[in-house]
């Protein structure tokens, strides 16, 4: 039996744990108040308080996010199973995500920090008549996520690692985010990273080629992350360049499905017809799907396929998260 078929649990996800606040806006909204549309945008809490007061008469809502953990939910709803660190405060956000988590069926149990330490990260999702996302991001107390809190003994039972690229931005997570590619690096566990956001991709450049290049197995990005990390246009030329620093890659391209780079070789792997009402999470679930079939006895084709139909599902709803379980639908969709 080889180490990684002996392990236990699926994944061991790790990310800025966010509430989410979701808001339907118009086009106007996000001009007039100047925010990164496509993107996302770092603020303080009083910045961010100032645009959720403008939507006090908008139907919000609420749910336990941050780019890896809806991977992780993603995951869990596919059939797998995972562990998930984050830092929330011990307040009614923070409460509100680790039930929400325990919920979903991921198991999260990092120690949470009091409340005169900072509030729980927030995160205000504005999803335009077009489909598209802009978010503003109140970090809070997920930047002091730092290499104590990763659990070496739980990221051990695991087969599969998966960092997301926003911890990026403080240097506690980063810190967290390395410790825990080279723990698994000791303990037989693959190592899958998320570019999560071009804005990242043109800060941390050096650093993503380093990571990538030195610990990553899998690298997950979308095709706009791909040519600006590889500053070249034509996407497969891209894919091309990836897969010379790693074993393997999904490069997402929207409606187009993806690309699949392993060993070298470049495989397209259709989309699945949509109608899209909100693209949060589109890229999250793809990785979920794609890493639940890769600890889970599928090739990386048929694993990007799993993914692109758990992005084709999320993109139809409003916010990040499917409302049911998808893993009545595996067997149709992959052909297992």
């Amino acid at each position: 039996m080889t180490a990684e078929h002996s392990k236990s649990v699926d994944v061991f996800g790790i990310g800025n744990a966010m509430v989410d606040i979701l808001a339907l806006v118009e086009d106007d909204f996000v001009r007039e108040h100047d925010l990164n549309r496509g993107s996302m945008t770092l603020m303080d809490s009083e910045k961010q308080g100032r645009l959720l007061q403008e939507l006090k008469h908008h139907s919000l809502e609420l749910s336990s996010g941050g780019s890896a953990a809806n991977t992780m939910i993603a995951i869990a709803q596919s059939g797998g199973k995972g562990f998930y660190s984050g830092k929330v405060s011990r307040d009614t956000n923070g409460e509100f995500y680790r039930q929400d988590l325990l919920e979903a069926g991921i198991h999260f149990d990092v120690h949470p920090t009091d409340e005169d330490h900072g509030t729980t990260g927030t995160c205000l999702v504005l999803t335009t008549p077009d489909a598209e996302r802009t978010m503003c991001t109140h970090l809070g107390v997920s930047t002091t996520l730092d290499p104590t809190d990763i659990d070496i003994e739980k990221l051990a039972q695991c087969k599969y690692s998966y960092v997301e690229g926003y911890l990026w931005d403080a240097p506690g997570p980063k810190k967290a985010s390395v410790k825990t590619m080279e723990e698994s690096k000791r303990h037989d566990v693959k190592v899958a990273f998320t570019f999560s956001d071009l804005f990242l991709v043109s800060r941390f450049s050096d650093d993503f080629h380093e990571l990538v290049t030195k610990y990553c197995d899998v690298v997950f990005c979308n095709a706009d992350e791909a040519r600006h990390f590889c500053e070249t246009e034509v996407l497969e030329d891209c894919a091309g360049k990836i897969g010379e620093m790693v074993d393997t890659a999904f490069i997402t391209d929207g409606a187009d499905g993806c690309l699949v780079v392993e060993n070298k070789e470049i495989v397209r792997v259709p989309g699945f017809p949509a109608k899209a009402v909100d693209t949060v999470g589109a890229g999250d679930y793809f990785a979920g799907g794609a890493l639940y079939g890769l600890t889970n006895g599928l090739n990386s084709q048929q694993s990007a396929r799993w993914g692109n139909y758990m992005a084709s599902c999320i993109v139809q709803v409003h916010g990040a998260r499917l409302d049911k379980s998808m893993k009545g639908k595996f067997a149709e969709i992959v052909g297992k």
